[in-house]
């Protein structure tokens, strides 16, 4: 991949001794606008499970809820 540096700012390029129009577009938001998910990864461990805490109105990944506490006597 060809990289380029801008030091100067000019009014043309020059390449290969032709001179050539260069449109630059900055990308916008990756993926669907979300739906007011609030996620709270702060606390994740090793194999957190998401979850809502309705208290924090947030999805929560943390140690409260992981694979482990499913399914070593978890209630589900």
């Amino acid at each position: 991949m060809t990289s380029v540096n801008i030091t100067t700012q000019k009014n043309t390029v020059t390449v290969n001794g032709e001179t050539s129009v260069v449109t630059v577009s900055v990308p916008g938001p990756q993926g669907p606008a979300g739906s007011g998910l609030v996620l709270d990864s702060t606390n994740k461990v090793d194999g957190s499970i998401i979850y809502y805490d309705s208290t924090s109105a947030k999805f929560k990944a943390d140690a409260t809820t992981t694979k482990l506490t499913i399914v070593d006597g978890g209630s589900f």
